[in-house]
């Protein structure tokens, strides 16, 4: 497959921006550096789209990193034929187009230097300083002679260590694989598929993640011409017969210009085609397309306030299709995207879907970090540096880090990526944490805020927000209620996250379905595998209904104002002195006595049954139910029965339900020497680790 063929992008490329003939700067760099005063011919495309971007950029350095570059690949060849030079130019251009200040573009020029030439790190640092030596060291590929067949998911985990420090090294490396995929024809087609299969499930999700979506759509093309022929085929023919189907669209623009000028909103609208990968999806998803499906309308305008005024005059004066509405503004993508997205129809009933953004959006919404240029200088540095990047050796932020980036999806590769040393493992779970392709945020019920992959679990949220501490987690409160572990969490949500004190504790087997993040399954495992003999462990003990019993004592010093009667304490309430208490005649001269707010009382009142003054006689001694809501965990019961022990209490009877979702219900009868004891014991049994509520029996026994 040629080069060519494997560009479906072609397309889609903005007007007005002729392709770069490679084999021209090939020739243009065969001619060696130019004079002192200007850039090489070569470089002319790159100062071009630079200066578009950065007006007042020094390009001093970028002469200077060419003429490194330039003379170190000369005599090296590409497999197409071209001088190895036109690789680094070309990434460079890439980067240029989007945005990318002189630093980024200065280690471009030179990111395959240290690798394929005999230009040494100490020389590029002693050149152009440590900032520019970060980033070319950052893409450098490890050696195979040294690493083997690891020597690729090492190379990653090199690139992803170094860009938790500094993103502009993926940017690079984002870049350098869209030119490697662009002329990927000269290979052979097994070598083909092998780079689109790590470009798929490594790269791309890559640069979703970092924003950069014009590397990410004209990557996907690439891949998936390489990897789906076929389909791809159909695709491009499919667009080919619908070559008129943008007027459609180019309809609905008009008329939204109109009502836009009308409101006196001044805005941009554009009709921008859908990508190949885009086209097919949406095939997939409605079967027949119609004209309005090749593409979207693009409304850029100046302010925040001004897209809600655009989304206003469009749901007012078109049919708006409100499930197509989102509004990512208020609620930005984590990967920094910002838009709204609305779909309206036209007179003629035809869909059009609509993209709002502000200008500074469009820009950050296509180059993602690119367009933040170094986001780790002080704002300061960078107000100095005013479009000429910032300079070696610039401090970065002593609070959080202005990149949004840093704090989520990176942070938690960068977390787990050090507890998986097999590179197998690490490579395996890379791709598997990639494939998570959306983001939610829940807060923490102590302040500040965790994101998490969709899907993720209170497992998940426990290991990223304690590491290895969660191991000893219990259980946790969702939006304030009682939740198992393998609770799913929606973005939003509040999570509290219960941790048992005993350092001793560990995670169950279980756990494993539930996670669904990499740093809580190498955790898990890790755990499990260093103590096996916890793994056959019960969750709680015991895991069957279990009824203790000891001697039963008499328990009634209630006094009743009814001569003769035998006076009985209710099950279901098991009132104690000083409780406000009332009594019922029940059959065989038995008085029932009940706690006043217990709910037999209002029973026994709607059946017109009398009551009896009851009081409380001398006697201190005392019978109470307990109800006992626990996380289920080893040793539970035996801490428990210690706890009430060490109280004074007797156990007269005690059950325990079989867990359910890691909770487990017990419920004791206890003898007290004195009710005044009755307090402190439940404060007790509260603070064993794993209860989460002790309380009296408030409603009819259900034994």
């Amino acid at each position: 497959m040629s080069a060519e063929a494997t560009n479906p992008g072609a397309h889609s490329r903005r007007r007005g921006l002729p392709r770069i003939d490679l084999r021209r700067l090939g020739r243009a760099a065969l001619l060696g550096p130019a004079s002192r005063d200007r850039l090489p011919d070569a470089m002319g495309h790159v100062a071009d789209a630079h200066r578009a971007h950065h007006p007042d950029a020094d390009l001093s350095v970028l002469r200077k990193a060419y003429v490194l570059a330039e003379s170190s690949h000369r005599g090296q060849f590409r497999k197409s034929g071209e001088p190895y030079i036109t690789h680094p130019l070309a990434v460079t251009l890439i980067l240029a187009e989007l945005g990318a200040e002189t630093t980024t573009l200065t280690a471009s020029l030179l990111h395959d230097t240290v690798e394929d030439t005999d230009v040494t790190l100490d020389q590029v640092r002693a050149e152009f300083g440590d900032e520019v030596c970060y980033l070319v060291d950052g893409v450098t590929k490890l050696e195979k002679v040294d690493y083997g067949a690891a020597a690729e998911p090492e190379t990653f985990r090199k690139m992803l260590v170094a860009t938790g420090n500094d993103v502009r090294v993926m940017s690079i490396k984002l870049a350098d694989r869209l030119h490697n995929m662009r002329t990927l024809g000269v290979m052979r087609p097994e070598k083909q598929a092998r780079i689109a299969k790590v470009t798929r499930d490594v790269l791309i999700p890559l640069a979703e993640r970092l924003g950069v979506q014009a590397l990410k759509t004209e990557l996907e093309d690439l891949v998936f011409a390489i990897l789906h022929p076929e389909e791809y085929a159909h695709t491009r023919a499919l667009i080919a017969d619908n070559a008129t189907a943008g007027d459609a669209l180019a309809a609905i623009s008009e008329d939204v210009r109109r009502v836009l000028r009308e409101a006196d909103i001044t805005a941009e609208v554009l009709v921008r085609p859908r990508h190949f990968v885009s086209v097919h999806r949406s095939r997939l998803k409605r079967g027949e397309l119609r004209g309005t499906d090749f593409g979207r309308l693009l409304v850029l305008v100046g302010e925040d306030a001004d897209c809600y005024a655009v989304l206003g005059e469009l749901h007012t004066c078109f049919t708006p299709v409100i499930s197509e509405f989102k509004d990512f503004i208020a609620a930005p993508k984590f990967n920094l995207y910002q838009s709204l997205h609305t779909a309206v129809a036209g007179p003629d009933g035809a869909v059009a879907e609509v993209l709002i953004r502000t200008h500074q959006m469009h820009k950050v919404a296509e180059a993602g970090v690119v367009a933040l240029g170094n986001p780790y200088a002080s704002v300061d540095a960078a107000e100095a540096a005013d479009g000429a990047g910032p300079t070696a050796g610039t401090e970065p932020y002593d609070g959080e880090r202005a990149d949004p980036t840093r704090p989520g999806w990176l942070s938690r590769l960068l977390e787990w990526q050090q507890a998986a040393p097999d590179p197998d493992t690490f490579w395996t779970t890379l791709r598997a944490d990639l494939a998570q392709d959306r983001e939610i945020t829940v807060f923490r019920a102590e302040g500040g805020l965790l994101g998490l992959p969709a899907g993720a679990t209170c497992v998940d949220a426990a290991y990223a927000q304690y590491g290895e501490a969660a191991h000893g987690c219990l259980g946790a409160r969702v939006n304030g209620r009682l939740a198992p572990l393998s609770t799913v969490l929606s973005d939003g949500d509040t999570v509290q996250l219960l941790l048992d004190r005993d350092a001793a504790s560990g995670p169950s087997p279980e756990w494993l379905d539930h996670a669904r993040t990499a740093a809580a399954r190498i955790a898990i495992t890790g755990w499990l595998a260093a103590h096996p003999e916890a793994v056959g462990t019960p969750d709680a003990a015991p895991r069957a209904s279990h009824a203790l019993t000891a001697d039963r004592r008499g328990a009634a010093n209630a006094v009743v104002d009814l001569p003769g009667a035998t006076v009985r304490l209710a099950g279901c309430c098991t009132p104690v002195p000083p409780d406000a208490v009332t009594g019922f005649p029940v059959r065989g001269g038995v008085v029932r006595v009940h706690r006043q707010e217990c709910r037999a009382v209002e029973r026994m009142r709607a059946l017109d049954r009398e009551p009896v003054t009851v009081s409380w006689g001398d006697a201190s001694e005392c019978q109470v139910t307990l109800y006992v809501e626990s996380f289920g965990r080893p040793r539970l019961l035996a801490d428990l029965t210690e706890t009430i022990a060490t109280a004074g209490a007797a156990i007269v009877s005690a059950t325990v339900e079989p867990p359910s979702e890691q909770r487990v219900r017990h419920t004791y009868t206890l003898g007290l020497p004195d009710a005044a004891g009755l307090p402190g014991l439940m404060r007790a049994m509260r603070d064993v680790p794993g209860v989460y509520d002790v309380s009296r029996a408030q409603h009819p026994a259900t034994a």
